[in-house]
């Protein structure tokens, strides 16, 4: 028999006894209004949701042309000792493209992948205290942080592990929440986070070879579900962080259409099961956020 409490200031929400999450935010995408929290800046290890800040300096790379995301890399032996979850299979050596790279980290939330992005985009950002290629993108990723108002958070390295006993990275809720909106504005990220699959091909010792990566997000599609990121240590838990759209509310009034962009961000830390909290929190939040817009979405709690 399963037993199920009710959790208190979300509307209601049933889950099941022992599953409830050690942090939860649900907010609007548009506005930044806070629907429900628990926890939301309490500091936390959030293992692969590092990766949301890994991508987002790559592709602002991007956008400044220092980079090209056609561009091939060489995976060095740095990125290979970074250890954890390399699913993509990446060894020393093998040439890929920064594109593919980042479908690896985000989709695979392939930690090699990731310490390869840091390698080779480090050397091309500036790097005013001579910090090696690796140090010097965290240090833009904690620059990003602080750019964004993310005052609990600090990376020590772009994919996330939490293996250091005295110092560990850390975030919480709320920071991963606005990471995310400033993540989701750009429109690469945004696609490659929907991708439920995807086909990457990487070069080994002059030989082609194609890899097909699967989304660790389980929930794509479901509710309207296109993201974002799932990440998992002993440390931090499951964690999830996951972006559900519908299509704009348009309101006429004579000659005059006005539309408000709809899209609820849930970011869920220390979580027992990640997915079906997740997406209990995706149907209450859209709840909430109804309740919110009739009363003429009044941005009293924002990030």
């Amino acid at each position: 028999m399963r037993i199920w409490i009710i959790i208190i200031g979300i509307g209601g929400l049933l889950l099941p006894l022992g599953q409830a999450a050690q942090c939860y935010l649900i907010v609007d995408n548009q506005s930044g209004q806070i629907l429900a929290a628990k926890g939301a800046n309490d500091k936390r290890q959030v293992a692969s949701l590092t990766k949301i800040a890994t991508a987002t300096v790559v592709l602002d790379a991007e956008d400044q042309k220092l980079i090209s995301l056609g561009d091939d890399v060489v995976v060095p032996p740095q990125a290979v000792s970074a250890g954890g979850i390399n699913q993509t299979g990446l060894q020393a050596g093998d040439v890929i493209s920064i594109r593919d790279l980042l479908y690896s980290a985000l989709l695979a939330s392939d930690n090699v992948a990731a310490a390869t992005l840091a390698y080779h985009v480090g050397q091309r950002l500036p790097n005013r205290t001579g910090l090696d290629p690796i140090g010097n993108f965290v240090a833009h990723m904690n620059a990003l942080a602080r750019s964004l108002g993310m005052k609990r958070t600090l990376f020590l390295n772009p994919h996330g592990i939490d293996s250091n006993a005295e110092s560990p990275p850390f975030s919480s809720a709320a920071d991963i929440a606005r990471l995310t909106r400033y993540a989701l504005a750009e429109a690469d990220f945004r696609f490659y986070v929907s991708q439920t699959a995807r086909d990457i091909h990487l070069t080994r010792d002059g030989q082609s070879m194609e890899v097909r990566l699967q989304n660790t997000n389980p929930l794509l599609g479901q509710d309207g579900i296109d993201g974002v990121k799932t990440g998992r240590t002993s440390k931090a838990g499951d964690c999830i962080v996951l972006s559900s759209y519908r299509n704009p509310e348009v309101v006429r009034d004579g000659n005059t259409v006005t539309q408000t962009p709809r899209r609820l961000i849930v970011v869920v830390l220390g979580s027992s099961d990640r997915a079906s909290e997740g997406l209990a929190f995706i149907r209450q939040g859209w709840g909430l956020y109804e309740q919110w817009a009739a009363k003429g979405r009044k941005v009293d709690k924002s990030l």
